[in-house]
């Protein structure tokens, strides 16, 4: 296999959406907090009892970003294997109101990574991430932000071997979701 990342125009977003981002839950990290987090905080991995699937597209994400935010300073990357989408990763960085970029002028966010169910695992998203670490370093960022779930250990574990690291765990993130906690991860970009 020979994946080639191509920057697209958003004009193709309904395009890149058909590349699903759902996947099973297998197993979670739990937060453990103890002595009230004055003995610091711990993940531990554990299976969840019945696996389910967790689909961020429930609500037609990407095809709402143009009427939310303006995307001038996003990029679309495309990964393909010869002509079939293969996943797809958006970055994002100097965006009113976007808070996840914390008003920082040097700092990206991974907005939105996928990788085609049957391409996991193959390194389709370290491609996407290795051409994003760039793209983002070549407009002044000095870190891409990455959010993710406790319940997308796959995803973690990504993270970590792509070298980020874990920055914040907020246990409250999500009112909405009382068992899922919100990790944030950030990796350090290199000097062009």
């Amino acid at each position: 296999m020979s994946i080639r990342i191509e920057e697209e125009s958003f004009d193709l977003l309904e395009e890149y959406a058909t590349v699903p981002i759902a996947f099973l839950v297998r197993s979670l990290f739990r937060v453990d907090v103890p002595d009230a987090g004055l003995g610091g905080l711990r993940l531990i991995e554990e299976p969840v009892a019945s696996p389910w699937t967790k689909d961020y597209d429930t609500d037609e994400r990407p095809l709402r970003w143009r009427k939310r935010w303006d995307l001038s300073n996003w990029v679309m990357l495309s990964a393909y294997d010869g002509e079939e989408r293969a996943g797809g990763a958006i970055v994002a960085r100097k965006t009113p109101g976007v808070n996840f970029l914390d008003g920082r002028t040097d700092l990206a966010a991974l907005w939105d990574i996928r990788v085609a169910p049957a391409r996991r695992g193959s390194g389709v998203g370290a491609a996407l991430v290795e051409r994003a670490v760039p793209w983002s370093r070549s407009h002044g960022c000095l870190q891409l932000k990455i959010e993710t779930q406790n319940i997308n250990v796959p995803a973690c574990r990504f993270y970590a071997a792509m070298g980020s690291r874990l920055s914040a765990i907020n246990l409250h993130a999500y009112s909405d979701l009382p068992d899922e906690v919100q990790l944030i991860w950030y990796l350090d970009l290199p000097r062009l």
